[in-house]
Formats: structure tokens, C-alpha cells, sequence
């Protein structure tokens, strides 16, 4: 079984993976998604379309006003539609299996992009909130734990990107045994039933996998970028609260 993602074509001199593949086609399938929902929209919804559409960005946007705070959701108003779209896209990706898809997120390339995407923002908005002062807090409580603090700095990125790319990995390999023992057995045993049986036995194992854990990962990546970015401004709310 191979576990890394092959080379499909070549464009000129750069190779395209299944992994640049998948990303496209996912990229290409919320934007069409994302025109057709949005066509005609109104000031007063007249669809249920437009309905759900505004409700869920309510729910997303409440979600994320009370993780990260009001007062940066106010500063930053696109910081809502760029967590949903890394969401949407995150989520997706973990999906891939369920259509034949090799998930983006079983290559670690992948999630340590989005990890340094997260990190690059965390740098942004502290210097947009507090200025070169930002990194001030390297040397707190003492300037003896700056070597410390750099690492931890370091571990942001590694924890951000090796925690989705070692579960779906994980997952997507269990399941390359399991087909292949099915596989397996069915050249043993064959018949009708065996072969429903192969049908039959991965569906629970895809809803945990891929539906559920590719979920929970996408939640989990989601709440983090929002708790991580949103800190920087933690020092700004504080102040607001006490003036």
C-alpha cells in the first residue's frame, strides 16, 4: 500500500499530485457552490435558501464573536468569511474518501499550510492589535524564558499541522487494511454474501472516519486558529473592559 500521494500530470515543469488535484476540485466545488447559493439574495429573505444561508452565517458569526471577542470581530469584519471558507475547505478535504477522493489532509504538505497560515495571522493581528510590542511577550515573566518561548512559537506550527494529518492519515490507512482484508478474504470465499459484506462492513467504519473524526478534526483546527489569533487582542479587551 502506498501511503504518499502520486504524481499525476506534469504542467511545463511542475508536477501536479493527487493531493494538488483534490485541492483544486474541492477549491472549484465551493466556489460554484458558493455562486449558485448566493444568486439573487435579498434584503428581506423570500427563500429558504436565503434563510439557511443567513442563519447559518449567524450561528458561525456568534461563534466566532465569542471565541475570539466582539471588539476584534469589529476590527477585523473578514476574518468570518476566511475561518468559514478554511472550515468548509478543511472539512471537505476530510470528506474526500466518501467520493474517491484522495482527503488533501493525509498529506502533511497540506496541513502545514494551513498550520502556517494560522501562525502568519497570530503574527499579523498581534502587530495590527499591539504593535511591535507584540513580541514583547517572548521575555515574559523573565527574559531567561525567551529560549523557551521561541520553542513554544515552534510547537505552534508542528502541533497545528501533525495533529489533522496524523488522524486522517491514521484513518485512511485502517481502512486500506480493511478493504485489502476483505479483499483478501473474498478470494477465499466467494459468493453473494461476502460481496454485500464487502459493500456493507466499511459504511460504519466511513462514518467514524471520515464523517465524524474528519469533523471533529476540521472543529478542532477551526476553534484553535479562532483561540490562538484571537489572544493577541486579549490585552486590547481587557483595557476597553477597564476604561
Amino acid at each position: 500500500m502506498e501511503y504518499q500521494a502520486r504524481w499525476l500530470f506534469s504542467i511545463g515543469p511542475v508536477k501536479i499530485s493527487e493531493t494538488v488535484a483534490a485541492s483544486w476540485l474541492i477549491i472549484a466545488v465551493l466556489a460554484i457552490a458558493s455562486f449558485l447559493l448566493t444568486r439573487n439574495l435579498k434584503k428581506v429573505p423570500e427563500t429558504k435558501r436565503q434563510v439557511f444561508l443567513e442563519f447559518a452565517y449567524i450561528k458561525f458569526r456568534g461563534l466566532v464573536v465569542q471565541t475570539m471577542g466582539e471588539n476584534f470581530v469589529k476590527r477585523v469584519p473578514n476574518i468570518v468569511p476566511y475561518l468559514g471558507s478554511v472550515f468548509l475547505f478543511f472539512l471537505l478535504s476530510n470528506w474526500g474518501p466518501l467520493f474517491g477522493l484522495r482527503s488533501p489532509t493525509t498529506d502533511l504538505n497540506t496541513t502545514l499550510a494551513w498550520a502556517l497560515m494560522t501562525v502568519f495571522l497570530i503574527y499579523f493581528m498581534g502587530i495590527k492589535f499591539n504593535g511591535l510590542g507584540y513580541f514583547s511577550d517572548l521575555i515574559e515573566p523573565t527574559p531567561l524564558m525567551l529560549p523557551l518561548n521561541i520553542i513554544g512559537e515552534f510547537a505552534r506550527p508542528i502541533s497545528l499541522s501533525f495533529r489533522p494529518f496524523g488522524n486522517i492519515l491514521g484513518g485512511s490507512i485502517i481502512m486500506a487494511l480493511v478493504y485489502s482484508l476483505l479483499g483478501y478474504i473474498s478470494g477465499f470465499l466467494p459468493g453473494p454474501n461476502l460481496k454485500i459484506g464487502e459493500f456493507l462492513i466499511p459504511v460504519p467504519l466511513h462514518m467514524y472516519f471520515d464523517i465524524f473524526a474528519g469533523t471533529l478534526q476540521a472543529f478542532i483546527f477551526l476553534v484553535l486558529t479562532m483561540v490562538f489569533v484571537g489572544s493577541v487582542a486579549d490585552g486590547l479587551e481587557d483595557a476597553k473592559e477597564s476604561k
